[in-house]
């Protein structure tokens, strides 16, 4: 256990809060007064600090912009009515962290430090988190290679960072998506557990072919064969079948994401069958074409509970039921809501309290 990190604190002389247009909160382009700050060299974390947000300079030789040693994770903060601030599972966000720094031969970060560090910058601009409905305090910790040269290995310097965005919803509407049945997001053996931004990038390309297509988002489709479904642009994927709530299983080409956790341990508790396995296309098309598909949905922190309104292959277009009709989609985006806006009690000790 790390013992209470001695962080250096630099507040801003010119909060930018009484400027900021809290009824227009694009996701991810707003940025909270501050951010926090860390090094890792000789082998050791060090340097921790918060101080005003802004540039950070560096070589143009860093190793993460040659070769890719970054990543990054997802996760929000919340304000309850009687002011209350609490993060949402971070504790989940720290396991995954480090898989993915472990995966990138990157240095692990202690969990205790991780979540001090998340702690103290979101108590520092406790201001910047919106009170509205579907609002949130979207915070991002990263890390990249510092080390200024240019040769295939890992760095032995690296930096870590945390921002803060307001926000508001990730998607306004019901998604109209397309199983991608071409382009691949991971293949087995490689690196689709781990949120690294190289995985993102190859996703552009597919992902903005579709939406000149008129899509919202794809579901990716395993590398092999592009049999089975594995998980959307944004999120992970999970349907209602005949009553049952099924959703591909984890493996080393998925994201084992905090919100499908919430999303499978709801479930099971409310006496929902749950099965985590791999789910051929065929079978969602099947059940799609005859009705039996009951509810589709993407599941995670950007996204919350995104509702899929119809799902396209190969130039056909299969349309679900109107979400708001959905049982069980409804219900945990209530249940959820409730628990991270601190409006239901948290039996499962989910929100982390600043």
């Amino acid at each position: 256990m790390t013992e209470t990190l001695d962080i250096k604190i630099t507040k801003t002389p010119h909060s930018r809060l009484a400027e900021t247009d809290f009824s227009n909160l694009p996701f991810g382009k707003t940025f909270s007064d501050h951010m926090f700050v860390a090094d890792y060299a000789d082998g050791e974390w060090k340097n921790f600090q918060i101080v005003p947000y802004g540039d950070v300079s560096l070589s143009p030789a860093i190793s993460s912009l040659h070769y890719g040693q970054s990543f990054f994770e997802g996760i929000k903060a919340y304000k309850h009515a009687d002011g209350t601030v609490s993060i949402f599972r971070p504790d989940k966000n720290a396991q995954r962290f480090n898989k993915s720094a472990e995966r990138l031969c990157m240095p692990t970060l202690p969990e205790d430090i991780f979540l001090q560090s998340l702690a103290a910058v979101v108590d520092i601009d406790r201001d910047w988190i919106p009170t509205q409905p579907d609002h949130a305090l979207y915070i991002r910790p990263f890390m990249f290679a510092t080390d200024p040269f240019l040769g295939v290995a890992p760095s032995t310097t690296y930096k870590y960072m945390v921002l803060l965005c307001p926000v508001g919803p990730y998607f306004s509407k019901t998604l109209r998506v397309k199983i991608e049945n071409h382009y691949t997001r991971s293949a087995e053996g490689g690196m689709g557990y781990a949120k690294s931004s190289g995985n993102y990038g190859g996703s552009m390309l597919p992902a903005k072919k579709a939406t000149e297509e008129g899509f919202d988002q794809l579901i990716w489709t395993d590398a092999k064969n592009h049999e089975f479904v594995e998980e959307m642009g944004a999120a992970n994927v999970v349907f209602v079948l005949d009553g049952k709530v099924v959703t591909p299983s984890t493996r080393d080409t998925i994201l084992d994401g905090v919100t499908r956790d919430t999303v499978l341990t709801l479930a099971r508790e409310w006496g929902y069958p749950v099965e985590e396995r791999r789910v051929s296309v065929t079978e969602i098309i099947e059940a799609a074409k005859n009705g039996k598909l009951d509810d589709a949905f993407g599941a995670g922190t950007a996204a919350t509970i995104a509702p899929v309104g119809s799902i396209s292959l190969n130039g056909e277009e299969y349309f679900l039921s109107d979400p708001k009709t959905r049982e069980f989609s409804q219900r945990v985006l209530k249940e959820m809501n409730a628990i991270k806006y601190g409006t239901t009690a948290d039996s499962h000790g989910w929100n982390f309290i600043v």
